[in-house]
């Protein structure tokens, strides 16, 4: 695309327009022209273009002298096995007498990362990233789990925990010397009792829970949990092997309130 500039340079030495006439064509002020021809005697053809915006100097700018201060200073820390970041950098270059001027830290946090020493912290994954699972609607899925906590009189319990995972809702927690299958399903039921029977149910893969993984399990044998569901029609969910977080809802609800005796 033929520039203005050009474009009236052309008309006023080619076409022999005056000035006047040129500005009138082109919408111009004669102020301008004027400008722009005293400009294409002194330059020429650098006429045609508009002058570059960038400042002649910047305030903000090092010489190659503090940028080698700055990495060298880097480089040193790294050898002796210390921190080597901007403030750290910056507190060395001040004790010392290698530079008139020490520049800020900010100067030298942009400094090492255009100068390639800045490994980039990998960016945290986005919100869509991450799948939030949660029930539709309540009773359509209980979570279950159980951790061990320490009273205040040193004794130490196994709390268990039946959660909702619709609405949060602890359905029931209660502590015990240790949690037993017939604990599991003795709570289940008292759940049960109050709160309904739930479609679903999702724990990990402990024994108390689920014997699939053991001898008996694969010879098609269900302990007294898996029992009561398959009976109930209740469908059983277990969270994969070595994947704590699947019940992370129940471990999350039993700390904040595992802050006194049970």
């Amino acid at each position: 695309m033929v520039s203005r500039a050009k474009l009236v340079i052309t008309a006023i030495t080619v076409e022999g327009l005056s000035q006047a006439d040129a500005a009138r064509r082109y919408d111009a002020s004669q102020a301008w022209v004027s400008r722009l021809m005293a400009r294409f005697r002194d330059e020429g053809e650098a006429a045609y273009e508009p002058r570059s915006r960038r400042p002649k100097s910047s305030p903000t700018a090092i010489g190659g002298e503090v940028i080698e201060a700055i990495l060298a200073q880097r480089d040193r820390l790294v050898a002796a096995g210390h921190d080597a970041g901007p403030e750290t950098i910056h507190w060395h270059l001040e004790q010392s007498d290698t530079l008139v001027r020490v520049p800020s830290r900010a100067t030298i946090a942009r400094t090492l990362t255009r100068q390639g020493r800045v490994t980039p912290e990998p960016k945290k994954k986005p919100k869509s990233a991450y799948l939030r699972f949660e029930a539709a609607q309540p009773n359509e899925c209980w979570q279950s789990d159980f951790t061990h906590y320490r009273l205040t009189t040193g004794t130490d319990v196994e709390v268990i925990t039946w959660l909702d995972d619709h609405s949060r809702y602890a359905l029931h927690i209660s502590a015990h010397n240790r949690i037993t299958g017939q604990l599991v399903l003795g709570t289940f039921r008292a759940a049960i009792t109050e709160h309904g029977c739930p479609a679903g149910t999702l724990t990990d893969n402990g024994m108390v829970y689920t014997v699939r993984h053991a001898g008996q399990g694969r010879r098609g044998g269900r302990n007294a949990f898996e029992t009561e569901l398959a009976t109930l029609g209740i469908r059983q969910k277990n969270g994969r092997g070595n994947h704590p977080q699947t019940q992370g809802k129940v471990c999350e609800h039993v700390g904040r309130r595992c802050t006194g005796p049970v």
